[in-house]
C-alpha cells in the first residue's frame, strides 16, 4: 500500500533516522506510552476508528496501569485531509515523534504495508516495539525473493522489533486464487494500484491461477488518480473475463472499478483483497450494485464469525461499549494492544529493548484471535484466512478458505 511523494521512502527515512534516543528509557519514569499511528483521515477512517476502539478496550482492561506505572494510550494520524489517506512524510513524522520521545515503548501500526517502509528503519533503530494490526507484505518480514534487500533493509540494527497478528499476503493470494477456481473460474484480468501491498497480492494472486489453469488475460496497474475507469472496463470487457481481480484498497479506488465494472456492462465478478474488506467499500461501489458479484478475502474470521470464547467476549464487550457491530480490523487493533501491554508487563521495567524481547518471546498466548505465538520473524502463528461477499447489502461470510 505504498503511494510515492515527491521525496524518496529512503530519504524520508534516513532524515527521521537522526537525533534518536537509546533505548533505555526516560522522561517520566512512572508512566509509559503507547502510541498508534494509522491513518485517521479520508476513506479508511470508518476501519480505523474500530481498530482505535479495540485499542481502547484493551486498555481499559488494566485501568492504565501495570505494576507500578502509568500506562497512556495516544492515537496518532499518518494520513492528511489534502492526500484523504497515509502520507510518507506523515507517517516519518510518527516514526521519527514516538522514536526521541523515551516514554514511548511501543507503536501500534501502521495499517498499510508501504507506510511499514517508512516507519520499520526509523523504529528499529530506536528500539522501538512495532505491532502492526494490518500490515501483510511479506517482504516486511520474511526472507525470500520480494523486494529489493527485504527484509533486513527495514533493520539498520540487525535486529528484529517489527511483529504483526494479521497472517501475510504469500498466504492470502494464492489462497484467494483456489477460490477462485472453485467458483468455476476459467479466465481473469488482473489489476493493481501499482503500491506495494496491492501489486504484490496481485502479483501472487495471477501466479497462482496460472498454476491451477485459470488463464490471465491481462494485467494492468490502475492510475489512482483518476476519477474513473469506464474506459478501462470497457476494453477488459471485450476479453470476457470470467473475474476481475483487484490488487489494492478502498482508498486506491477499489469501490470505484466496482462500479464502473458494472457501469460498462461487464457480466464478471470482482475479487479484491483484506484492504478493501470494508464498509466503505460497499459504499463506494454501491451495495445494489455488487450483490452476490464481489467478493473478498481477509486474513482472520470476520466479527460475526467469532462465535465462541475470547474473541466473542471480544465482540460482546465491543458492541456494549460502542453500541455498534465491529469492523474486520477491531480485533486486530484490540490483539496489538494486548501484546503491547503483555510485553510491557513481562518486561516489568521501563526498557524498549526488554519490551521488545518479552514480545518475541510470546508463546501460545491467549488472545482474541485464539492461542497463537509469534515465530522467529515477528510474524504470528495463525494462519486463516476467509472469503466473504455481499448479500442483503452489508459484508457476508461465506467460507473459511483453504
Amino acid at each position: 500500500m505504498l503511494r510515492l511523494a515527491s521525496v524518496t521512502v529512503l530519504g524520508i527515512a534516513a532524515l527521521a533516522l537522526t537525533g534518536c534516543p537509546n533505548n533505555k528509557g526516560g522522561g517520566d519514569s512512572k508512566v509509559i506510552k503507547i502510541v498508534s499511528s494509522l491513518p485517521r483521515t479520508g476513506s479508511a477512517k470508518g476501519q480505523t476508528d474500530t481498530m482505535v476502539n479495540g485499542i481502547k478496550l484493551a486498555m481499559d482492561e488494566v485501568n492504565g496501569k501495570i505494576g507500578e506505572f502509568t500506562v497512556e494510550y495516544l492515537d496518532w494520524d499518518d494520513a492528511t485531509a489534502a492526500a484523504g489517506q497515509w502520507t510518507p512524510e506523515a507517517e516519518a513524522a510518527n516514526a521519527d515523534k514516538a522514536a526521541k520521545n523515551p516514554d514511548v515503548l511501543a507503536y501500534i501500526g501502521p495499517y498499510n504495508s508501504g507506510a511499514a517502509k517508512i516507519s520499520m528503519p526509523i523504529l528499529n533503530k530506536a528500539g522501538v516495539l512495532m505491532i502492526s494490526p494490518a500490515n501483510t507484505w511479506p517482504g516486511l518480514t520474511k526472507p525470500g525473493n520480494w523486494g529489493t534487500g527485504e527484509p533486513d533493509i527495514y533493520r539498520p540494527t540487525k535486529k528484529i522489533n517489527y511483529t504483526r497478528v494479521v497472517p501475510t499476503d504469500d498466504l492470502q493470494g494464492p489462497f484467494a486464487a483456489n477460490w477462485a477456481k472453485e467458483m468455476g473460474v476459467k479466465q481473469v484480468y488482473v489489476l493493481d494500484d501499482n503500491e506495494l501491498y496491492g501489486k504484490g497480492i496481485a502479483k501472487l494472486f495471477a501466479e497462482h491461477c496460472k498454476e491451477i489453469g485459470i488463464k490471465v488475460l491481462g494485467q494492468d496497474k490502475i492510475d489512482v488518480n483518476a476519477q474513473e475507469f469506464k474506459s478501462l472496463m470497457v476494453k477488459i470487457k471485450s476479453l470476457n473475463p470470467d473475474m476481475i481481480y483487484f490488487g489494492g484498497t478502498t482508498q486506491s479506488k477499489g469501490g470505484q472499478l466496482a462500479r464502473d465494472m458494472v457501469g460498462a456492462g461487464l457480466q464478471s465478478s470482482i475479487m479484491v483483497p483484506d484492504g478493501c474488506f470494508e464498509d466503505a467499500f460497499v459504499e463506494s461501489a454501491g451495495a445494489k450494485n455488487i450483490e452476490g458479484r464481489a467478493f473478498f478475502t481477509f486474513g482472520g474470521l470476520p466479527p460475526e464469525e467469532l462465535k465462541d470464547g475470547p474473541g466473542k467476549a471480544f465482540v460482546d464487550r465491543y458492541m456494549a461499549k460502542y453500541k455498534t457491530q465491529p469492523e474486520a480490523y477491531a480485533i486486530y487493533g484490540y490483539e496489538c494492544g494486548k501484546v503491547a501491554l503483555e510485553s510491557i508487563r513481562k518486561a516489568n521495567k521501563k526498557d524498549r529493548a526488554a519490551v521488545v524481547a518479552a514480545a518475541l518471546s510470546l508463546r501460545d498466548f491467549d488472545g482474541a484471535l485464539g492461542k497463537w505465538s509469534f515465530d522467529a520473524n515477528g510474524d504470528i502463528s495463525l494462519a486463516i484466512i476467509s472469503g466473504s461477499t455481499v448479500k442483503n447489502g452489508k459484508l457476508s461470510f461465506v467460507k473459511q478458505l483453504k
